[in-house]
């Protein structure tokens, strides 16, 4: 039994590992398709498509899933609010207001947000190492997004698309720590995404319709279509899939340290796919992520 929870821990890191790249794709595949398509519409889409992809796995345990909506209906709501709704539509209307770099330095604080909404709700202590590792790796992004100056933070302007953010990073941190409910451990990744997709859908359906009444942009080409369709395998189902076994593997706290590596990926991903040019601060922000992730998750022999 030690060795088969020791497997599955190392499986957990490696699968964390390439969690934040999936989600890092949302930034690509995204960049052309939020000027094409209305906010809300595009989640909506998105999570319709993700719930009719997993259907069969909602199928095969919806005798499962009939008991977990009997039992805990209202947290089932939530997640799907937390995380299609808050995380879906609403990152979508904030990037309209908001800056990318302004996003990305908010956004990457939710990693901070669930080890303090842990340690404040369920007691769980804040290792040395960890909140070390949380504080360097921050330090890596903020690298990153301030291009390497420092100075860069004051010229740094907010508005409400900020705000929205904010909130997004609270809603994502609150969604990593109610995903590891013991009630929703009977039923696999997949079927669980596929109800909170179709939960997510049911709740961005108001907002999208008062979209389309005052003239929501609709996706009409083929750069919009092959943009979502990157969004759905992409940024959604492989993204949440492997971040929610991290999750039920790791706990909230450890698994979203790793989300420090999104901004990196971007970076690279940027570099390859969009032909942007990869800076010296580029390394050194990656160089501090990588190192304060690692300070963070690596086995200790000492509670430290």
């Amino acid at each position: 039994m030690p060795n088969d929870n020791s497997s599955r821990q190392r499986l957990a890191y490696l699968v964390m590992l390439v969690a934040p790249l999936f989600f890092a794709t949302n930034l690509v595949f995204g960049r052309g398709v939020v000027s094409e398509v209305s906010p809300f519409t595009l989640a909506l889409i998105r999570w319709l498509a993700v719930a009719a992809a997993l259907s069969p796995f909602i199928y095969a345990e919806r005798m499962k899933l009939r008991v977990v909506v009997q039992r805990r209906w209202g947290l089932l709501l939530a997640l799907a609010f937390l995380a299609m709704w808050v995380c879906g539509g609403g990152v979508y209307f904030g990037l309209q207001w908001t800056t990318a770099t302004n996003a990305t330095l908010i956004y990457t604080t939710s990693p901070v947000i669930i080890l303090v909404l842990e340690g404040i709700f369920r007691g769980r202590p804040v290792r040395l190492r960890e909140g070390a590792g949380a504080v360097i790796a921050f330090l890596g992004v903020a690298t990153i997004v301030l291009r390497g100056d420092p100075a860069a933070l004051f010229s740094l302007s907010f508005n409400v698309g900020d705000l929205v953010l904010v909130a997004a990073a609270f809603a994502w941190a609150g969604y990593s720590i109610l995903y590891r409910s013991p009630e929703l451990q009977q039923v696999s990744n997949a079927a669980m995404l596929g109800l909170l997709a179709a939960l997510g859908a049911g709740l961005l359906l108001p907002a999208a319709a008062v979209e389309w009444i005052m003239g929501a942009r609709l996706p009409i080409t083929a750069q919009a279509w092959s943009g979502i369709a990157g969004i759905v395998v992409f940024a959604s189902l492989l993204a949440f899939m492997t971040f929610q076994y991290g999750i039920r593997q790791l706990g909230a706290p450890l698994a979203g340290v790793f989300m420090y590596l999104l901004p990196p990926y971007g970076v690279v991903l940027a570099a390859l796919l969009l032909g942007e040019r990869f800076e010296p601060f580029h390394a050194a922000g990656i160089a501090l992520v990588m190192g304060g992730v690692i300070l963070a998750t690596f086995p200790a022999r000492r509670n430290l």
